[in-house]
């Protein structure tokens, strides 16, 4: 049997719901660990905590401090599982995808019910991970997310639903495999780029999503911050209200990379119309199109690639090319 280890860092699948008040919170001992003997007909399961919190807690120096931990845990096993709270699994399960040089599969899971509610998802979803963790094709696909029957690509897979257990989805995509009773079906492979190992996270990236009458103040406002970089969510194929283009001009200017991806889930920016605020003159500006990201995405990358440049010819090619 393969050995498999799983890390646990909080969320959902660690927690339990008080009865009396209908309240998910965490719990001292994790519910799933005195179910670790069911596991072992999967393969032999070994455990270790490295956080307890809730994902919005999570962090991307959380993030780069378990991809640490992956990296000096992988050597002694065949694929490891990590479980996690869903509100931001998958910018943790995007940044480990874009760090990691490892070719053994590393799966993250997690649960929308904690495992004593009705119809808790929790140890299902964690076989699940396991089954696929122990699969001989699960390797060399890069990070990998497995909810509800389902595997995904980290950098497609979003959570869709705040409550429904089929939530995490990857739009225009689709899952890349599927998990029966008796099987894992891998019906595509992912193309796999160069890692991007970085040793520390110490920048402070901006996301904004543009609205309709989006002017000049809250770009001001963030300029004030003195980012290190700033990501945008355009409206369409890549639009921006034209109030918006005088600030973006001199945080360009000021050597700040603005990154423009769509605040729509399907589809790529391209810089198609060329009125005021249009996503051709926004180019001519020299903002970055990041094709096939989301903003939260966009962010964690630019604040990985920023740890290593801020050259803007290469950061251009880097995301014109994902």
């Amino acid at each position: 049997m393969k050995n498999i280890l799983i890390i646990h860092t909080g969320g959902t699948i660690s927690m339990l719901e008080d009865k009396e008040t209908g309240e998910v919170n965490t719990t001292g001992i994790h519910p799933l660990s005195a179910l670790v003997d069911q596991l072992g007909n999967y393969a032999t399961i070994d455990e270790k905590i490295v956080f307890e919190l809730p994902s919005p807690q999570i962090t991307p120096v959380h993030m780069l401090e378990l991809a640490k931990k992956i990296n000096e845990f992988i050597p002694n096993y065949d694929g490891i599982v990590v479980t996690h709270g869903t509100d931001t699994l998958e910018e943790t399960a995007y940044f480990l995808d874009v760090v990691l040089e490892i070719n053994k599969p590393v799966i993250l899971t997690g649960a929308m019910r904690s495992s004593n509610e009705i119809g808790s998802d929790a140890l299902y979803n964690l076989i699940s991970s396991i089954r696929v963790a122990t699969d001989d094709n699960a390797a060399g696909q890069g990070v990998l997310v497995v909810m509800n029957d389902e595997i995904h690509a980290a950098k497609n897979v979003t959570k869709t639903s705040t409550s429904n257990v089929a939530t995490f989805q990857s739009p225009q995509f689709g899952p890349i495999g599927l998990i029966t009773k008796d099987s894992i079906l891998f019906h595509r492979s992912i193309q796999i780029r160069q890692a991007q190992p970085v040793q520390s996270i110490t920048k402070n990236v901006f996301l904004l999503k543009a609205i309709a009458g989006m002017d000049e103040q809250f770009l001001h406002a963030i300029q004030q911050a003195k980012p290190d970089g700033i990501v945008i969510e355009g409206l369409g194929q890549g639009n921006l209200p034209k109030d918006t283009m005088k600030p973006i001009q001199q945080l360009i200017e000021d050597n700040i990379p603005v990154i423009l991806v769509s605040r729509c889930y399907q589809g790529v920016v391209q810089p198609t119309y060329g009125y005021d605020g249009g996503g051709k003159q926004l180019k001519q500006l020299g903002v970055i199109f990041a094709r096939g990201l989301s903003g939260p995405k966009a962010r964690i990358r630019l604040l990985i690639e920023l740890e290593k440049t801020n050259n803007y010819s290469k950061l251009k090619e880097l995301f014109e090319t994902l």
